[in-house]
């Protein structure tokens, strides 16, 4: 029911978000979602399946060069689990024209290319409508894959809904998901800084270095390549943790074993989207700069 009577009277209160949701799912379907196993993405595709049925859903997962093969295995186990039924594509993001030189547009050149073959799926499926799990609080961030999804036509249902973080989270433990505190995983390439190029080597230094960071039961962690030093983030209060003699030499063992020269530890702990903070410092000095030509 989207709509409630109002505690005490006859005025009526608007629809909560989770209604929002239901009702932008219902009138979207039947969906593609683009599915990479996180709580975002999970919860639309819970939704999606409770309200239009297993049969008018399809979850679609990348899996690429800039994807960790545990991602693939937990979106695999989270679809069965949901009863959905689910498709991984190949795809090879380092053969997309610019992508590894790594510029500030990287995010819109895998996108525009990944929801263009969304696309493609859905047409031949038979599917409406293709969304994402894009929420509310990603557009405060640097995220150049948006324009890629507008300009295709793709939805984000959870944002339209007007649903952030804090919001999906807590519908995701409010449906039962298991996962629904896991922590946000964006793709390899976001552990570079725009201009550093990108290889499979490189990448696979990355996974190796945080793979050994979560068995080291650091959860929350980012391993950011610059060069030869792995600059490491995690949570603030897992700082100590890391920096504990024993812990401390494990993760420099490993991570010289996997081709790092130096590694450090962040003391600003882990932010997502971290290396954004370089466009936004860009972005003010010019902005101030042109202020001060202004009043020149």
């Amino acid at each position: 029911m989207l709509w409630e009577q109002a505690d005490g009277g006859g005025s009526m209160s608007a629809p909560s978000g989770e209604e929002k949701l239901r009702g932008l799912v219902r009138e979207w379907g039947p969906l593609l979602v683009a599915f990479s196993g996180g709580v975002d993405s999970t919860v639309v595709l819970r939704v999606a399946v409770d309200e239009l049925g297993a049969e008018r859903v399809l979850a679609v997962t990348a899996c690429g060069d800039v994807h960790t093969d545990e991602e693939a295995a937990a979106a695999r186990e989270t679809a069965a689990r949901l009863g959905a039924r689910h498709l991984v594509i190949c795809t090879s993001e380092l053969a997309i024209p610019g992508f590894s030189a790594n510029p500030p547009d990287r995010c819109y050149l895998c996108k525009r290319c990944m929801y263009a073959k969304l696309v493609e799926i859905a047409w031949a499926e038979d599917l409406k409508t293709v969304v994402d799990g894009g929420n509310l609080d990603d557009e405060a961030d640097y995220r150049p894959g948006s324009r890629a999804a507008a300009e295709l036509g793709v939805r984000s249902p959870l944002a339209e809904a007007g649903i952030g973080k804090a919001g999906v989270r807590a519908l995701a433990r409010e449906l039962g998901l298991p996962d629904w505190d896991r922590p946000a995983s964006p793709c390899l390439a976001s552990r570079f800084p725009y201009g550093e190029s990108l290889t499979v080597a490189k990448l696979r230094m990355v996974a190796e270095g945080e793979r050994h960071l979560r068995g080291l039961g650091l959860t929350t962690c980012r391993v950011r390549h610059h060069g030869d030093l792995a600059r490491i983030e995690v949570g603030v209060d897992d700082i100590p943790v890391a920096a504990e003699e024993s812990v401390r030499r494990a993760i420099v063992r490993r991570l010289r074993e996997v081709g790092y020269i130096h590694v450090a530890l962040d003391l600003e702990g882990f932010r997502s989207g971290g290396l954004n903070e370089a466009l936004r410092d860009v972005a003010a000095r010019t902005s101030l700069g042109a202020a001060s030509e202004e009043k020149a």
